[in-house]
């Protein structure tokens, strides 16, 4: 059983039309896509640390999962702990999430990932997750070969949301792997919206797009602190200058994104 608000299962959408616009980089989907999120009925988080508890709030928040069917675990209770308040399964136990969830995301640090992966029990031949990566440093050849000891043929998808994807704000870029299927994307597109922009990409641009997403936002950081340093300098109380400078650099995004659309479109 799927569980969304329409109650339907993820083997449907093998016949779903792409939704949103298609571009030379990808497929891009808009928001009415949460209107109808089709998700596993048991989805895990192999590590815990603030990218994906970002992730799993962004997916509760927008009601796409059951927290009831989320299973995540952990070496310690540090995290586990915040996750339990939120009705989340928890377990210091990673094969219990392997062996029990339709899409599992990887979510240890990037030394962690081969030992964690060799530590794991092959699963049952009937039993194919979706293994989601949002592990830097690991392109979909290197993740497949590693998931290969767990299953035939693992189905793959490589992601890096950036960190204002922990407000609902971000950039979530993802490439799918040779086992997927349509089905898989549709499902990535859905659930990985949640926290901002999403777009399938092609490999061979994830480095670079991941570069520009994943380390842009402390540029404009700094640039707001700037912005704030001289809003105090001329006499401007630091919370008032950093409010000022914040709306003010927000403000301009929004302006530039629709001035963007609006040349694309004439």
């Amino acid at each position: 059983m799927v569980l969304n608000k329409h109650q339907t299962q993820l083997k449907q959408t093998e016949n779903v039309p792409a939704e949103g616009t298609v571009t030379d980089t990808g497929t891009v989907f808009s928001d009415s896509v949460h209107e109808s999120i089709l998700i596993p009925a048991n989805v895990g988080f192999v590590g815990c640390g603030n990218m994906a508890q970002a992730l799993l709030h962004s997916f509760i928040k927008k009601e796409l999962v059951n927290p009831s069917c989320v299973i995540a675990s952990a070496p310690s209770d540090r995290n586990l702990s915040k996750l339990r308040t939120w009705g989340v399964k928890t377990t210091n136990d990673n094969n219990k999430v392997i062996k029990q969830c339709d899409v599992i995301f990887l979510c240890v640090k990037p030394h962690l990932l081969r030992k964690m992966i060799n530590e794991l029990n092959t699963l049952e031949a009937d039993h194919s997750p979706l293994f989601v990566s949002i592990v830097s440093g690991y392109d979909l050849n290197t993740l497949e070969e590693m998931l290969s000891v767990l299953v035939h043929a693992p189905r793959v998808v490589r992601t890096m949301p950036n960190t204002p994807s922990m407000v609902g704000q971000g950039c979530c870029l993802y490439t799918l792997g040779t086992h997927t299927s349509p089905a898989d994307s549709f499902a990535m597109n859905s659930i990985l919206s949640s926290v901002g922009f999403c777009a399938e990409i092609p490999e061979y641009q994830m480095d670079a797009a991941c570069g520009l997403a994943g380390s842009g936002p402390a540029y404009i950081y700094a640039a707001i602190e700037a912005l704030a340093d001289g809003g105090v300098k001329m006499g401007l109380p630091r919370q008032l200058a950093q409010t000022l400078a914040a709306q003010t650099v927000g403000l301009e995004i929004v302006c530039y994104t629709a001035l963007s659309i609006y040349h694309k479109r004439w």
